[in-house]
């Protein structure tokens, strides 16, 4: 028997009048079936969480703290279990599947240690001038309203979790909209959420079909709104509602560099062998996956063959399998977009090393060199296990060639030099920059967010926390200080 998963309304479990079906891109096998809430049950989410914000804005930070802890471990407990999940929905290996559910951990403990900490509060004295003695100003940061968090498929439960626990940690009623093709592990995060001492109505899990969603995002009242997603769809909403506060986690292209001074043996292993598995992983559905590789001539010809024999080592198969590196795409349309740029690209003139093959939704990892600066694959995200590779003469070139891109989100620099490093820090025009490593490393505690098409604010805990909230600054008179 199918089981059939409610959603989360205010806090409990209710279901409507629709449902719509939740499948394995593997194997095409039914995963579960999702209830769809009416345009009222919507209704009375939003009304719930409109009413409770200045309740849920006053709640003790220790029963904000408690109910993220709580979770943090209820998700320890069940990491099997979710992780199963995801890699059903999503069609991740199971290994990396493992490993989301050991980030959501740790984002929500990241969260309650956050919301112990929050709010303390800063004391400015005024009498710096005249026109201040007596005067002593107090500043907090107070939450700007409901958040609606609006997710993607690829890390269904880990970029829930980074919408959710900060939006709990400072005390910012949500609704949280899971991708329509895995929302099912954001449903049993509704599961341990229900479970804590939270106030009702402060969080909602709402399975909306995306064709609803425009009349969510223009409600008035969700003045926040944290979307992690497409460029197209990010700036989209952002246009549509310029008075709201949008943070925006969009594409990125992202660039490895390899310089010369990255260049024994053992350098260049590690180089190839990271490069190989963080443009796979995922089935390359990660926007920080490593899509381009740009290596200074003095190493090219080295290093592309170890590239190479990497790449073509990644286990590609059944994701439910402990030996899987690669699984599919999250669907077959996905595959067949990511087959059709290859294919471009290579009637365009560029040189197929690797892969390039596609059956069914699952695309073989895949090497291109020669890329022409015209092609779809050259200026966009390709969101599949693709990797191209390019030579530059120096470190200038190089950074050069990083930049030149509409996105910007992450890069990573293999270098030894501590100035280079520095360097790479000042010119690169990206959110972030991974020294001796590939683009894709993120801690979730640390900021993260792009530079141009790649979005605005950050996330990681406690920088969602700050855009979450504003400061306001109290004044108080006449104190002898």
């Amino acid at each position: 028997m199918t089981t059939t998963h409610a959603f989360w309304l205010a806090g409990r479990e209710a279901t409507g009048e629709a449902t719509f079906d939740v499948t394995n891109s593997f194997d095409g096998r039914l995963v579960g079936k999702v209830s769809v809430p009416t345009e009222a049950q919507v209704e009375e989410a939003v009304a719930a969480a409109h009413a409770v914000v200045d309740e849920f804005a006053a709640t003790p930070a220790h029963v904000r703290a408690a109910a993220l802890d709580h979770v943090s471990k209820r998700l320890a407990e069940r990491t099997e279990e979710i992780a199963q999940v995801i890699s059903a929905e999503n069609g991740k290996p199971i290994k990396w599947a493992r490993g989301e559910v050991g980030r959501a951990v740790s984002v929500f403990r990241f969260a309650a240690e956050e919301a112990r900490r929050f709010n303390g509060g800063e004391a400015q004295r005024l009498d710096t001038e005249a026109g201040g003695v007596g005067r002593l100003a107090l500043t907090r940061r107070i939450p700007k309203g409901v958040v609606l968090g609006i997710a993607p498929f690829n890390f269904p439960l880990n970029l829930s979790a980074h919408k959710v626990a900060p939006a709990i940690a400072v005390g910012a009623p949500i609704i949280l909209k899971p991708a329509p093709s895995t929302p099912i592990s954001s449903l049993i995060l509704g599961e341990l959420l229900a479970e804590t001492d939270l106030p009702a109505g402060s969080w909602s899990v709402l399975t909306v079909p995306n064709d609803r969603m425009p009349a969510l995002v223009q409600d008035e009242r969700l003045p926040v709104i944290s979307f992690t997603g497409s460029d197209k769809v990010g700036f989209a909403i952002q246009q549509s509602v310029p008075h709201k506060h949008c943070t925006l986690e969009l594409g990125g292209n992202a660039a490895a560099v390899v310089l010369g001074d990255w260049a024994s043996e053992q350098d260049l292993d590690w180089a190839a062998t990271r490069i190989a598995t963080f443009s796979n992983y995922q089935g390359g559905q990660s926007c920080i996956s490593v899509q381009r590789v740009i290596a200074d001539a003095s190493v090219y010809d080295r290093l592309v063959p170890k590239i190479v024999a990497a790449v073509e080592a990644q286990v590609t198969g059944d994701p439910a399998d402990d030996a899987t590196d690669v699984g599919p795409l999250v669907d077959e349309a996905a595959a067949q977009r990511v087959e059709s740029w290859v294919d471009e690209a290579v009637k365009a003139g560029a040189k197929l090393l690797a892969g390039g093959k596609r059956e069914g939704a699952t695309y073989a990892p895949t090497v291109l060199t020669d890329l022409p600066a015209d092609v779809t694959l050259a200026r966009a995200e390709v969101f599949g296990p693709v990797l191209t590779i390019a030579k530059a003469d120096g470190e200038a070139e190089a950074f050069a060639a990083v930049n030149d891109s509409d996105f910007g989100l992450q890069a990573g620099v293999f270098t030894h030099d501590l100035q280079t490093a520095f360097r790479a820090h000042r010119a690169l025009e990206v959110g972030g920059v991974i020294i001796g490593d590939v683009p894709s490393y993120r801690a979730d505690q640390m900021p993260y967010g792009g530079a141009k098409k790649s979005g605005v604010g950050r996330e990681g805990v406690k920088y969602a926390m700050d855009d979450y909230t504003y400061e306001r600054v109290l004044v108080l008179t006449g104190l002898a200080l």
